[in-house]
């Protein structure tokens, strides 16, 4: 008997390893294949090794996640930008061609940045005015205030957006909008917001609002990638008056976070025609979430002849160079006297740590404001691996002590700054997609800098012994988080 249940379980056993050394085949043949796509998409040598050595290895764990977290490029964005003939760039065109006519040429002293506004792919306008709005009273006054106004049309876009107080009142606020006649158009990104119930969504569409979803599976070759996200944060109100900044939609980002206490974030408005510009980067993004591009106005409000000149940027995943990191490293090299920068998650890439250590060792004052308190622990472990030879360079790291830093600004000697979404990491960098408003104006330099300068009395400065004095464990952290700063 025994025998016979030996004979029989012999070619059972058989199978099941005949199974799995096809599986094993087989993952180690998409692995490879995978790994090829990888050398050709990764925009940097050490992503490319990484991947590579991890596909061919293990592709059993790497396969799955580089689809879902490893990819660079995101496909039919690209394409709707790039093709001439798409409706997308059919409409862009005509839009960007009256938009020119409001295009202003860069100062003689400023010509080394007319680079950045070739990656911008939007012209440098003036005749704008700009305020600078600094926390969530200040900010959701001036956000509300506007949409109560709108008498044409409201496009609103954030990463997120909580079902909470703020949220509600966000809501109710473009529902009576649009009952007035006020055509209304609601964007938000669907891993950003995805806590968001449908019953919000539902009852903005039963009240004629437009509601999409930024979604960054859509098409055939998206269909895993959960990597992409759309961060950018748009209030446009008639063309005419717009919004851009830190902020998103949660009860945290008026009334300060439980755990990190109370919320610093930083917002800008503008009238003028840069109102336009921040139009057509909420189009080119509901164009990809809907497959259509709104008929909106396009006649640009001048609130002042001699308003101040803007340039905004939108930077992300479908351009063909890195912008976000250019354009940081072009502030830079700008600077002649300071660049000031606020960050909430600091892990720049090497060409910004060196732009920083070179600045900082030609006599430049450099400083970097980031948090005290972490709402990320990788993103906080990982900045101590290369904070030290910042420090030693003479780059000044300030940590934010009264609540939570969010504010994403830098301010350039006393000529010009700029508010936006940007952080300084990876994710902001070559995987967000994000925008940044530029104003070439030394009053609103000033605002901004009396800004930094009381954010700099409420912080405390690093020292090389705060690094040296780390726990073992802790040094250990640092190292491994900073693996991963491809993804943070």
């Amino acid at each position: 008997m025994v025998a016979w249940l030996t004979k029989r379980a012999r070619p059972r056993g058989r199978r099941s390893w005949g199974k799995l050394a096809i599986f094993m085949l087989i993952a180690h043949v998409v692995g490879l294949f995978s790994s090829v796509e990888a050398l050709m998409s990764s925009r940097t040598s050490q992503g490319a090794i990484a991947w590579i050595v991890s596909l061919n290895t293990i592709p059993y764990v790497a396969v799955p996640t580089y689809w879902i977290f490893g990819r660079n490029t995101f496909e039919g964005y690209v394409t709707s930008r790039r093709d001439e003939d798409s409706e997308l760039a059919r409409a862009l065109a005509d839009k960007l061609g009256e938009l020119r006519a409001h295009g202003v040429s860069w100062p003689q002293e400023h010509r080394h940045l007319a680079g950045v506004e070739q990656l911008a792919k939007l012209p440098y306008l003036g005749g704008n005015d700009a305020t600078l709005l600094i926390d969530g009273e200040e900010t959701f006054a001036s956000i509300f205030a506007g949409i109560e106004a709108a008498e044409r049309y409201l496009l609103v876009q954030f990463y997120i957006v909580r079902d909470d107080d703020l949220g509600r009142e966000l809501q109710q606020r473009l529902i009576a909008r649009a009952s007035e006649g006020v055509e209304v158009y609601f964007l938000y990104d669907e891993i950003g917001s995805y806590k968001l119930p449908n019953a919000y969504l539902q009852a903005l569409r039963d009240a004629g609002v437009n509601v999409h979803r930024f979604h960054s599976t859509r098409g055939p070759g998206n269909r895993f990638q959960l990597n992409f996200r759309n961060h950018r944060k748009i209030v446009v109100a008639d063309g005419a008056r717009a919004w851009v900044g830190g902020f998103n939609i949660g009860n945290e980002y008026l009334q300060g976070h439980e755990d990190l206490g109370p919320w610093r974030d930083t917002h800008l408005k503008l009238e003028g025609p840069a109102a336009l510009a921040l139009q057509l980067v909420f189009i080119e993004d509901w164009h990809w979430a809907t497959e259509e591009v709104p008929d909106l106005p396009w006649e640009p409000s001048v609130p002042s002849v001699n308003g101040v000149p803007a340039l905004i940027l939108p930077t992300g995943p479908a351009d063909r160079f890195e912008t976000a990191s250019l354009m940081i490293q072009q502030a830079i090299h700008s600077a002649r006297e300071r660049i000031w920068i606020s960050s909430p998650y600091f892990v720049p890439d090497e060409g910004v740590q060196g732009m920083l250590k070179l600045a900082a060792l030609n006599g430049i004052d450099v400083r970097i404001l980031i948090p005290e308190r972490p709402d990320n622990l990788l993103t906080f472990y990982a900045a101590y691996a290369f904070l030290g030879p910042l420090i030693d360079a003479g780059v000044e790291i300030h940590r934010y002590q009264e609540g939570f830093l969010h504010g994403k600004a830098f301010l350039v000697d006393d000529a010009w700054a700029a508010v936006g979404t940007v952080n300084l990491d990876n994710r902001s960098f070559r995987l967000n997609f994000e925008v940044t408003a530029l104003i070439m104006d030394g009053e609103f330099a000033s605002d901004v800098e009396a800004m930094f300068e009381r954010d700099f009395a409420r912080s405390r400065q690093m020292t090389v012994e705060d690094l040296l004095d780390r726990p073992l464990w802790h040094r250990v952290a640092g190292r491994g988080a900073y693996l991963f700063a491809p993804v943070l």
